[in-house]
């Protein structure tokens, strides 16, 4: 994959200069000399020390290119720009114990319609984290947590005058994830910093009623039953150097079928009305240059990209975040 080649070519490129000093021997990079942001998509194992907290905002703007049916084929889709933020806001409540909120919110602007009225709230989410075990320089044990997240439907998702008012769920979901982050030092002496999540999510039956994010239109009155997910998440960074590090998400999805069942009374009929949306299945890859002004402030630049589909959206997302740690 493209992304995965570029990826692998700033590395090689940061090994480079080494190559003519390799029989001086190369000075082993010390934790403590390098800062980090944290890639785009995979959260963070360790949690936070108590009485310390982190900001991280997120800005991106989402874009479809093709819509993948269930044997890959790919279909056209309307032109549109999904702007986007949510941001972590964590806090070390206890030794190895995190707690945070993440709100969203979002503005559809779209060629094929009406744009978002203004701007909207998203779902927000509240988790927890607990940190089993730590990292020690010498050893293979990585350092992983539990981490159980609440998504709450604060967003709008049904009696919507417009659908690119949509984005919420009207679900509350559960999420429980695996996190786990380890080091690896590379010939040169820089180090690799990889982490690896698991993630389950399930949703509650939610009432419809008219149009929603749910593909109803007006006249529908009935539920849906959003199907579970499960994602896991590998991601690698590069210590560049001390300020800069390279890095890359690889992102596997599988989205269980939606159930949709109500009744539709539009034109003076009722109609009993009835959808599937079938198994949805995608892999994102999304690169990434990470800037730190120091260990507490840094900036990452990069992109999710869908690299693969089946019965899914693919989209193009730039994105830009800020990591702030007091």
């Amino acid at each position: 994959m493209l992304a995965g080649l570029i990826f692998v070519g700033v590395i090689l490129l940061s090994l480079w200069p080494q190559v003519g000093r390799a029989d001086e021997g190369n000075s082993r990079q010390t934790m403590d000399d390098a800062w980090w942001t944290g890639p785009l998509l995979a959260a963070a194992a360790p949690t936070l020390p108590p009485g310390h907290f982190l900001f991280e905002p997120y800005f991106f703007d989402s874009i479809p290119f093709a819509r993948f049916d269930s044997h890959g084929v790919a279909h056209a889709v309307p032109q549109e720009n999904s702007f986007g933020s949510f941001s972590y806001l964590l806090y070390g409540v206890a030794d190895r114990f995190t707690m945070g909120i993440i709100p969203r919110f979002g503005y559809r602007q779209t060629d094929s319609g009406k744009s978002s009225s203004t701007l909207q709230l998203g779902d927000w989410s509240l988790q927890g984290q607990y940190q089993f075990t730590q990292f020690e320089e010498g050893h293979l044990l990585p350092t992983i947590s539990l981490n159980v997240m609440e998504t709450f439907p604060t967003g709008k998702f049904d009696q919507l005058e417009r659908g690119s008012d949509g984005f919420g769920a009207g679900a509350y979901t559960t999420t429980v994830s695996l996190y786990s982050q380890s080091y690896f030092w590379m010939p040169t002496g820089r180090i690799l910093r990889t982490r690896l999540n698991v993630s389950y999510a399930s949703s509650s039956r939610v009432a419809v009623t008219n149009m929603s994010v749910y593909g109803t239109d007006i006249g529908f009155l009935g539920d849906a039953s959003p199907g579970s997910s499960l994602y896991g998440d590998l991601a690698f960074e590069y210590s560049i150097t001390r300020n800069w590090v390279a890095a890359i998400d690889f992102w596997a999805e599988q989205d269980n079928s939606t159930h949709v069942t109500g009744m539709d009374s539009r034109n003076g009929q009722v109609t009993p009305l009835a959808s599937n949306s079938g198994t949805g299945r995608l892999l994102y890859v999304a690169p990434a240059l990470e800037y730190d002004l120091n260990g507490n402030l840094g900036v990452i630049v990069g992109a999710r990209i869908t690299a693969w589909a089946r019965n899914e959206t693919a989209t193009a997302t730039p994105v830009i975040a800020i990591n702030y740690v007091h």
